[in-house]
Parts: structure tokens; sequence; C-alpha cells
């Protein structure tokens, strides 16, 4: 197998089984309607160990664009399969998502609220607030690159590794998820939310494109802060690259910050003049 086909393959499974325990726990007639973000949680983590397991011998099994750059900025992965990679992971994830589709066919009909059934595909923010849902993207997929190369620097029972990053997972879902939905991956929001575009789901309402720039760019930034940040903090290895990221990440935050706040002073205005 080639590691363009293990990345896709890999990304497939990942949203089959990620985005399959969110139809699970939000989908009304499925049996584990309303069981909890607890399951959800414990659904995603598992479903990234079993995708690393699937094909992380034959691609590494990064399954995540954010991934993917971080390991090219440390030095560890090629800036030129870099591409192939990214295309990959974006076929698996839109691939996985119509296999979900399809597995609960009956239910979209049976679930009214059209943002529930965009949830089982992509993430959105609890309270919307720019700034706010960027950041926690940028800490969260942060949080998850420091976290895997952390573990790849420790040695383990051989075998073991995909399964202690799934637990990085749900540890991530547990504490930092419930702001965003903790897409920390663009592929895996993206490429759902294109298949929630494109597939006939009954009464499934907009796919949200607003939005959609921040569970992309947000796991964008924060995995290649997370690389750069650990080469350089556990490795010694602080670089310009570094602190140009970190610039740019301030700069777009900064953005975020004023557009909340223009915002919001445009609804003050339309509120006082009702």
């Amino acid at each position: 197998m080639t590691p363009f086909m293990g990345e896709l393959l890999g990304t497939a499974l990942l949203i089959i089984l990620g985005a399959g325990v969110n139809a699970s726990v939000s989908l009304k007639k499925s049996y584990a309607f309303g069981s909890g973000w607890i399951v959800i949680a414990w659904g995603w983590g598992l479903a990234v160990a079993m995708a690393a397991y699937a094909v992380g011998q034959f691609s590494g099994s990064h399954l995540n664009p954010a991934v993917t750059l971080a390991l090219a900025f440390t030095g560890d992965f090629a800036w030129s399969e870099v591409p192939s990679y990214i295309l990959a992971q974006m076929i698996g994830a839109i691939i996985g998502s119509i296999i979900v589709y399809l597995h609960f066919l009956p239910h979209w009909k049976a679930t009214d609220d059209p943002d529930v059934k965009l949830g089982v595909f992509a993430t959105g923010p609890a309270i919307k607030h720019s700034f706010s849902n960027l950041l926690s993207e940028i800490i969260g997929t942060f949080i998850l690159v420091v976290g895997i190369l952390s573990i790849g620097a420790n040695k383990f029972t051989d075998g073991l590794n995909p399964f202690i990053v799934g637990l990085l997972i749900v540890a991530i879902g547990l504490s930092l998820g419930g702001t965003t939905g903790y897409a920390i991956n663009p592929a895996r929001d993206l490429g759902p939310r294109i298949a929630h575009f494109l597939l006939p789901i009954p009464g499934k309402g907009s796919s949200n494109w607003g939005y959609s720039w921040i569970p992309v760019l947000g796991p964008i930034l924060g995995g290649s802060l997370g690389g750069l940040f650990y080469k350089g903090a556990f490795q010694g290895e602080f670089d310009l690259a570094f602190w140009g990221v970190f610039a740019v990440t301030t700069i777009i935050l900064l953005a975020a910050f004023l557009l909340d706040k223009e915002k919001q002073v445009v609804s003050s205005q339309l509120d006082a003049s009702k």
C-alpha cells in the first residue's frame, strides 16, 4: 500500500468511526441516542487509535493536515510530501462521511433538527465568538501535537503508541472539547462539511460555511506552533520559523478579536435603533 492510500483509507476509517459515534448519539431512533459527550469523546479517541493501527505501517498515520504540517516544520517529514498527504486526508474524510450517511440512511428523516444533522459531520461553537472559538482550536491542536511528539519520544511496548494517542484524543475531548467540538483536524471538519453540503440529506439546512474557516485555520496554526514549540522547548532548537508562526498566529487572533468587537458594536447599534 502506498503512503497516499494509507492516509486516504486511514482518514476514511477515522471519520467512519468518529462521525459514526456522533450519528449514533445524535440521530433519533438510534439505540445510542442521547448517550452523551463522554461516549462521543471515547468514540473519537478509539477512532483515532484504530485508524492509526490500520495504516501506521504504510503512511505513519498522520490522518490530519495539522499533524503533517507540524512534522514538516520539525524536520521529521519532507515538505515535498505534504500536498499529497493533505489531499489523501481530504478525500478519505469525504469518503468516510458518505459511508456514515449511508449507514444511518433512515435516521436522517427521523431527525428534525438541521443543526443536529450538521453536527454529525462538522463542528460548531457552543457560543459563537470568533476569537474564542479560534483560540480554542489553536490550543486544542497545540496540545495534540505536543502530546503526539512527547508520546513518540517515550518507549512503550511495541504497538502501544496508537492507543496512547487515542487516550490523548479522549483527554482533549473531555477537557477542551466542549467549546467548539474540538475539530483539531482540518480534514476531519472540512471533508465532512463538504459531504454534508453535497449529500441529499432530508431537511439538512445550512452547512455553516461562515464558521468553516475556524476549524481549518485554528488547527493549522495550533499544530504548526505546537511542532515548532516542541522542537524549541524539548529539543533546544528554537528558530525563526517558530517566531514567524507565533507572529502570524497573534495577528490573526487580534484580527478575530477586533472583528468580534465590531460585531458587538453593530449589534448594540441595531438594538438601540429598535
